[in-house]
């Protein structure tokens, strides 16, 4: 009687689970979305604090391991808290490893060694070494040796200025300069991304920038507006990810969906727009 009662019991939750089920797969899909579960927009950084923290521990850790004095600061670019730049007069070299020849390495002597480099010193690049690619390597006129890479952490190209790693050094490894302005944490701000749906289609962002007068701030932070000429063409090329520095001080950076539009025979040659806000980013 009891095991009756069970199985009796057992149908009847399923059968109001599978109503229910059916109810929700045909409830009609609100315009706008079910705003209260969207996540904050623009995508905010805002563990710059804790950030700082980790890369002033790591840059005291490789100090110490390279036979710096404990009190050398590095300096920390205040958007991304990644290494800006070695401290001035640095009181002992740094080296890259060695790899092959001590003082004539071969091309693919040095990537090997950049890229050691890059694994050690990855938490003041503030980026996944399987995210940078190498897009420059070349020897200056004084000798010194430079590798510019770019951070690609995302499904869409990045923009803004932001994500690029710089290391200079002398052909005895001796390292000259670093500079990372890299996303620290990209993979959760590309699982933020994943939520979003752009709101502006490609067709009606040309018409915005076609049709209104472009409003925009420059790099100053003033306000600008332009139109353009009739005879100016504009195509909406793709859907980047815009990073740019928040206008919170408490978050470091503000990330955002955005269409890249090339313009011809206008004033200026491409404009970001916002493909949720629908609203103008940046001009170049």
């Amino acid at each position: 009687m009891c095991g009756g009662s069970f199985i009796a019991s057992s149908l009847l939750v399923s059968a109001v689970a599978i109503a229910f089920t059916a109810c929700a797969a045909f409830q009609p899909t609100a315009v706008n979305g079910p705003a209260a579960n969207l996540p904050p927009y623009p995508i905010a950084e805002a563990d710059a604090g804790n950030r700082l923290e980790e890369a002033a521990q790591a840059w005291y850790q490789l100090s110490q391991h390279y036979g710096l004095p404990g009190k050398t600061e590095a300096n920390f670019n205040p958007n991304t808290a990644t290494l800006q730049s070695l401290p001035a007069n640095l009181p002992a070299p740094i080296y890259l490893p060695k790899v092959g020849s001590q003082t004539n390495p071969t091309e693919e002597q040095m990537r090997e060694s950049l890229r050691r480099f890059i694994v050690e010193w990855q938490r003041l690049i503030g980026a996944d070494p399987n995210q940078l690619s190498l897009v420059e390597r070349t020897d200056e006129a004084s000798g010194v040796k430079l590798a510019h890479y770019e951070q690609r952490p995302f499904r869409y190209p990045l923009r803004g200025g932001f994500g690029n790693l710089t290391i200079r050094f002398r052909s005895d490894w001796q390292l000259v300069s670093f500079s990372s302005n890299c996303i620290p944490n990209a993979d959760r701000v590309q699982a933020t991304l994943n939520t979003l749906t752009p709101k502006v289609t490609a067709e009606q962002a040309v018409s915005h920038i076609k049709t209104q007068p472009v409003n925009f701030a420059d790099a100053n932070g003033q306000p600008q507006t332009l139109s353009l000429p009739p005879n100016a063409s504009v195509e909406a090329k793709q859907l980047v990810v815009y990073v740019e520095p928040s206008k919170d001080p408490s978050s470091g950076l503000q990330i955002r969906l955005a269409w890249e539009l090339e313009v011809a025979n206008g004033p200026v040659s491409r404009v970001y727009l916002d493909s949720i806000s629908d609203e103008i980013i940046a001009t170049s």
